[in-house]
């Protein structure tokens, strides 16, 4: 079978640490199972804005529409200088591959600092429009200020936007646990959540075997700190799902348990763990890679029934295994979930863990 290209974008700060990690692991399990992956490294983030005087390199871009998909890393825009060459990539990225769909899944796993047991749910989150200015707008921005004292921001809702995104979740439903939640707020913002209310339910005719249910915003946050586990895929618009997303990664241990995967009606995938770059712990090797290498598990699932490629599956599933066996390893796991370990050590304990199972 033809190899998988995969590019492999560090990002900033911990980025350096952790997406080695998650390629190492990767490389691991692709050699395992057999799975052909042609590694791509490209510049992005603060070191390409030093080595190629731009934080995202036209040949970067050039070469990412060549390949299947890619890993980023966390990005630390806030900490960019001013200037065109030091732009956030990530907006850029999404709206370049069409990635509209951001797919966070959140697990509970013993002995981590779980709030709740059985936790086993995923928000699909809007991507490309919304309240965020730097995705809503082709040109110029969705927040302005006309005088000192006011400042007015536009959300952007269309129909094709929440309909692909309500499709991308259906679809999901329907190889899990076939429950679909949507979540909104059309009591208040009739138009634009009343718009995204509409095209879910235009869709549930063509999903008969999925049970459709909806839940206002606020009682939605709520209800995910109470029972959490009553939710299987949640889908909804681009802010609410930023927040809610968080909240749910909250519930398992925080942020270092946070994984993503940006789809679209294309053939790319991007995996891209949710949390930011955190600067002050960057260097000190106990950054959680979990989130990203759960992000790079996903992307190789998503791959490998995409490409009919089985073997890309069976990886990605022994993949999963092995890091649920080392997060029971306190030695091995970093200290914001409860462990002894750092990044190195619950690395190797997933390699191992691979390693040992050998081919399933």
């Amino acid at each position: 079978m033809t190899p998988l290209r995969i590019g492999i974008l560090d990002g900033d700060d911990i980025g350096l640490e952790i997406v080695p990690a998650a390629v190492t692991v990767a490389r691991a399990a692709a050699e395992v199972h057999g799975v052909a992956i042609d590694w791509r490294p490209l510049p992005i983030g603060a070191r390409a804005l030093q080595t190629h005087g731009h934080t995202l390199p036209p040949e970067t871009l050039e070469t990412l529409r060549t390949l299947d998909g890619w890993i980023l890393g966390p990005i630390g825009h806030r900490a960019y200088p001013k200037g065109p060459t030091a732009i956030n990539p990530h907006p850029i990225l999404r709206k370049q591959f069409n990635l509209f769909a951001n797919v966070r899944p959140t697990r509970s796993y013993p002995d981590i600092g779980c709030l709740h047991d059985g936790v086993d749910l995923v928000i699909v989150r809007e991507n490309n429009e919304g309240f965020q200015p730097d995705r809503n707008m082709v040109a110029g921005s969705g927040e302005f200020r006309p005088t000192d004292e006011i400042t007015l921001s536009v959300r952007v809702i269309t129909r094709t936007g929440s309909r692909r995104v309500a499709r991308a979740a259906y679809e999901l439903a329907r190889q899990r646990r076939k429950h679909l939640t949507y979540v909104h707020k059309d009591t208040v913002f009739k138009l634009g959540c009343g718009m995204f209310v509409e095209e879910c339910r235009k869709l549930a005719p063509e999903y008969p075997d999925v049970h459709v249910d909806d839940v206002i915003v606020d009682t939605f946050a709520m209800r995910l700190v109470r029972d959490p586990q009553t939710f299987d895929v949640v889908v909804t618009t681009n802010m609410f799902g930023d927040i809610l997303s968080d909240e749910a990664a909250g519930l398992v241990g925080g942020l270092g348990m946070a994984p993503g995967l940006c789809i679209g009606e294309g053939d790319i995938a991007m995996a891209q763990a949710t949390h930011g770059s955190a600067p002050d712990i960057a260097g000190r090797g106990i950054a959680n890679p979990y989130a990203m290498i759960e992000s790079a598990r996903l992307l190789f699932d998503w791959l490998g029934h995409s490409r009919g490629n089985d073997a890309a599956v069976r990886m990605a599933a022994a993949m999963s295994r092995a890091t649920t066996a080392a997060l029971a390893d306190a030695d091995a796991r970093t200290g914001d979930i409860r462990g002894r370990g750092n990044t190195a050590s619950f690395t190797q304990a997933i390699v191992q863990q691979l390693t040992s199972a050998g081919r399933v």
